[in-house]
């Protein structure tokens, strides 16, 4: 879904050459209904399976952005001169990054790229969040990651995500502690290679994210289009990339490149 920052977010999703406005479909119910048919969201090719959230199995081997550093932005191996696709490493890989404290399922530290702030605190359902560091590229972005992450989690808990909003904090005092509790390890870090002109972001703004939300679910059901071919059900929310209906969760990117009917 395309998503915009507004109080709540606005959703788009996008259905064939249409676009349509998610946010004004709230407490209605609708029905999404899979063809059958998959479509390669980097070629455009017919596939009977759909790997890495919407590519057939060729484009998965074949593209840098199947590559397993895109999980893992540490693993980045384009300074050895083994990307898969140079130049998109370039452009997507050799950009500014952010090292970013996020408030989803609870703190968390995350990378981007600067250009993706904020879709991907969006994306990852985060009702707060707020940059650490500012980095010249993926790597190192990683390599930070991978310090940080020695002393606070790096994964968002989907199921805790969909069940409500957490607790605000404060954001300025956590990115404040966390950087005091790594600091032997960041200064480590300095020593090394990699750090460059690295730096501490001097941004004390902290992104508040608001959710067209009316009802959390008690327990979170997720739907399976590969089970399912039809999912229906009144719509009670939007958060991160999940549709939140009254007989269960739809995580929209995971089925990127599926054909879908939409009726409401």
């Amino acid at each position: 879904m395309r998503t915009h920052l507004d109080s709540p977010v606005r959703y788009e999703l996008p259905i064939g050459e249409d676009s349509v406005d998610i946010n004004s479909l709230l407490g209605k119910a609708i029905t999404l209904t899979f063809t059958g048919t998959i479509l390669c969201i980097a070629c455009g090719r017919k596939t009977k399976k759909s790997f890495n959230q919407g590519h057939c199995f060729p484009c998965l081997k074949r593209l840098a952005s199947c590559d397993q550093c895109i999980v893992r932005p540490e693993l980045c191996h384009y300074h050895e001169g083994t990307c898969r696709e140079p130049k998109w490493g370039e452009s997507h890989c050799l950009q500014p990054h952010v090292v970013y404290l996020a408030n989803s399922s609870g703190l968390k530290v995350g990378v981007t790229r600067a250009s993706q702030v904020p879709t991907r605190w969006i994306d990852q359902g985060a009702v707060q969040a707020i940059p650490v560091f500012e980095v010249s590229e993926r790597r190192i972005a990683g390599l930070l990651e991978a310090t940080l992450r020695q002393v606070v989690a790096d994964r968002t808990n989907w199921r805790r995500m969909l069940k409500g909003s957490p607790d605000k904090l404060d954001m300025l005092a956590e990115r404040a502690r966390i950087l005091s509790e790594a600091d032997p390890l960041i200064t480590q870090f300095k020593k090394g290679p990699d750090w460059g002109d690295t730096k501490k972001s001097s941004s004390n703004s902290v992104c508040e994210i608001m959710y067209p939300v009316a009802t959390y679910p008690e327990k979170v059901k997720a739907h399976n289009f590969d089970k399912t071919a039809s999912v229906s059900g009144k719509l009670q929310g939007i958060k991160g990339q999940y549709l939140i209906l009254d007989t269960g969760v739809l995580n929209v990117r995971k089925f990127a490149g599926y054909e879908l009917e939409l009726n409401h």
